[in-house]
């Protein structure tokens, strides 16, 4: 055993001198969900039209107040065909699965405040959308954007163009050039990065989304649940890939598409883990006394979510989880509500990790926070607090402040001592969605606090 080892050993027998133990209090917001069948799902027609109504609303109600917040006048949204802008598919109607030929979004703020949602296209996209120009050659269709342009006369005119943020860097090379051959003279210099109105665009959550993103979150919570369980499990056989496999072939049994594939692993007495790295686990047959985890993401009505969750398989002899995983459990929630304690409006995700950090050590966690936000994407654009790699500040993506009405990934872990495995580091490995409302975070689907038991 290294000296960094031993002192991380140290530290963290600390936590039963500070409180961090299986005498805290009971964690709040705590939810057990059995399975995915007590939700229901839509059929993919189904889904359709609450879709559109979440667009139409965001677009009539949400981006007017995004683009006065920016001070962007008009918004270009430019595609072609097999590659079109990151948020395309955020701001058009569905059932669409791609750009036809060239297709160009304008939003034009008016005096009043609205703002006019246009299309320049060959084939018109329809509501929400207004057809400023249909049909003709593609020489025309830039002609008529130009013309349009002009017409409307706006002060600065956004373009998705951006060094840091990938998301608002969609807007590519040739329709960059094009677009600066047919502005009206002088119209060059009105021109600014959009970067911080997509960014904007797709952090923030309205109220119909989040009526709908608990029952989400709880379809992929109710699948962990499953999979987690002897119904999939049976010890000395099942693998690690067996239960992933089940978990993405559940999720597409419900037509649920996932966004990355699923990962399983194991933690057994015996077999140490580096307590420096966040990916603690082994692949392989599960055995009695295991300790599992998993990482699920799926996306469903245009909302993704991004859940961690344990199980513990119990031994011959057992009928309940050893003490020791539930004080190492247990601490892993203190930890969770330090850093969602730390959600102050307008702080960066920097601040909010070395606020994280620095209460963390006070109470001897060994801890490791890497949260993220959520929504459209699973890695969405927004505050970053830390990183699995960089417990330091985070360059730009770290220094985005907290604006309420936001989903997050509450991703991380803590290492802890078990004494049923001779002391050995355990890593809790956690990962819960959550929307902060701007006053405090809320779990949308509730959080793990006890393990998921597999007989």
């Amino acid at each position: 055993m290294g000296i960094k080892h031993i002192g991380l050993l140290a530290a963290a027998l600390l936590l039963n001198a500070t409180g961090c133990d299986a005498n805290s209090a009971e964690p709040t917001q705590g939810r057990v969900i059995e399975n995915a069948t007590d939700f229901s799902i839509l059929s993919p027609r189904a889904r359709i039209a609450p879709e559109n109504e979440m667009l139409a609303d965001r677009l009539e109600h949400l981006l007017p107040r995004l683009m006065e917040e920016q001070n962007i006048d008009m918004w270009l949204v430019l595609n072609r065909e097999k590659a079109e802008d990151p948020i395309y598919f955020t701001l058009i109607p569905q059932p669409e699965f791609a750009a036809r030929r060239t297709t160009m979004l304008v939003f034009n703020r008016l005096e009043d405040g609205t703002v006019e949602r246009l299309t320049v296209n060959r084939y018109p996209l329809g509501a929400p959308y207004e057809a400023a120009w249909q049909g003709g050659s593609l020489d025309e269709q830039w002609d008529a954007l130009g013309e349009l342009i002009a017409e409307k006369n706006p002060g600065t005119i956004g373009i998705n163009v951006s060094r840091d943020w990938s998301v608002a860097d969609g807007l590519t090379s040739a329709l960059h050039t094009r677009l600066l051959e047919v502005l009206p003279e002088g119209f060059d210099e009105r021109i600014v990065s959009a970067e911080a109105l997509v960014v904007r665009w797709i952090e923030q959550r309205t109220e119909a989304e989040l009526e709908v993103y608990p029952h989400i979150v709880g379809i992929a919570r109710g699948v962990i649940a499953e999979a987690f369980s002897s119904r999939v499990i049976t010890p000395g056989i099942t693998t690690t890939d067996d239960v992933a496999w089940y978990i993405r072939e559940r999720f597409k049994e419900l037509q649920l598409p996932i966004w990355f594939m699923p990962y399983v692993s194991f933690q057994r007495e015996g077999i140490t883990c580096d307590p420096e790295t966040a990916f603690c686990g082994d692949t392989g047959v599960i055995k009695r006394g295991d300790l599992l985890h998993t990482d699920v993401g799926i996306c469903y009505l245009k909302l993704c979510t991004d859940t961690q969750e344990m199980a513990y398989v119990l031994r011959v002899d057992e009928d309940d989880v050893p003490q020791g995983f539930k004080d190492a459990y247990r601490v892993g929630n203190r930890w969770q509500d330090i850093l969602t304690g730390e959600f102050v409006t307008g702080r960066t995700g920097n601040e909010i990790l070395a606020a994280t950090i620095a209460q963390a050590e006070s109470e001897g966690i060994l801890s490791s926070t890497y949260t993220h936000p959520i929504g459209f994407y699973g890695h969405a654009p927004g505050p970053t607090i830390g990183m699995w790699d960089n417990q330091g500040p985070t360059p730009v993506q770290g220094d985005w402040p907290l604006y309420p009405n936001t989903a997050y990934a509450i991703e991380g872990n803590i290492k802890h001592p078990v004494a049923e495995w001779g002391g050995q580091l355990v890593h809790i490995k956690m990962e819960q969605s959550a929307y902060f409302n701007g006053e405090r975070v809320i779990y949308l689907a509730g959080r793990q606090t006890q393990f998921h038991l597999v007989r």
